[in-house]
């Protein structure tokens, strides 16, 4: 398991707790989310750039299977020149949340043009957002839709967009449309799975996606949303347990259900490069 999905709390140094924690529920490994940019929260303690980066880094050195993103704000005056910083330091890929504007803002979008450049993935947060502001119409998932016109690009919505799932599925499928007829130059999307979605709609949202007619098992990815200084297991395997027992009374193949518990993540991080040959969903043709 790679959880795709985990946060920083604090600005502390490197705890081992979080390795022995993900190892003990069979884990292998983890995306590791940096603090967030000062602009985002109001009332939280803000850290500067460099003092984030290096927190990230320092959680993430000499692990094989963490994987560092910095949470970038597109909108600072400097963004693109924290990435090139990030990036020459080892940065795997950027998180981003779009709390104050839409993701096709001109200035956001010259920005994720550059990441894509960088051939660095974004972890995007969609859906209702909880941090106390008017900010969740900017995470529709069709607000995303812009970001067809950047080549090369992957890029993730977590959360499956709740509530707006179905958006979320339909969107990936207009993606996909793009993608199988220009595999070289498109723009990717995959969906992280992070709760999200509360329990009762799990199965439902789950079946969905696999059982759309979508060709989606390459780009569905499991994540948490816990914290790494302070992992919670129980609820981890709670959540690990349940989603692969829908899995598997889907008609899920050990293959797929590894893909999706991990195996995905490494094609979202470019690790696993892959020739990935998708269908095109369209009714009636060969």
């Amino acid at each position: 398991m790679i959880d795709c999905h985990v946060h920083l709390k604090t600005a502390v140094g490197r705890e081992t707790d979080f390795k022995v924690n993900l190892s003990g529920i069979c884990g292998q490994g983890a995306i590791i989310l940096s603090l967030p940019p000062a602009t985002f929260f109001t009332s939280r303690q803000k850290y500067p750039f460099i003092q984030r980066l290096n927190n990230v880094l320092e959680w993430c050195k000499d692990e094989k299977d963490f994987y560092p993103f910095f949470w970038l704000d597109p909108l600072e005056e400097e963004a693109l020149k924290q990435i090139e910083i990030c990036c020459s330091r080892g940065i795997a890929g950027f998180k981003i949340i779009c709390d104050r504007f839409s993701p096709s803002h001109e200035t956001a979008m010259e920005v994720f043009r550059f990441i894509a450049a960088k051939g660095k993935p974004v972890l995007f947060h969609s859906g209702i957002l909880w941090d106390g502001k008017v900010s969740s119409k900017y995470n529709r998932p069709l607000e995303f839709e812009c970001l067809l016109e950047i080549p090369k690009l992957r890029f993730a919505l977590a959360h499956v967009s709740w509530p707006w799932c179905d958006e979320a599925i339909a969107l990936y499928g207009k993606f996909l449309n793009a993608f199988a007829l220009n595999p070289k130059n498109s723009a990717e999307m995959f969906i992280d799975t992070t709760p999200g979605t509360p329990v009762i709609y799990r199965q439902e949202v789950l079946e969905k996606l696999y059982k759309v007619g979508y060709d989606l098992e390459n780009n569905v990815m499991f994540g948490t949303d816990s914290y790494a200084d302070e992992y919670n297991c129980p609820w981890v395997e709670e959540w690990l347990a349940r989603d692969k027992e829908i899995l598997v009374s889907s008609g899920l193949s050990d293959e797929q259900i590894d893909k999706y518990f991990g195996d995905n993540v490494r094609r979202f991080l470019g690790i696993d490069q892959s020739v990935i040959e998708k269908k095109l969903p369209l009714a009636g043709l060969n």
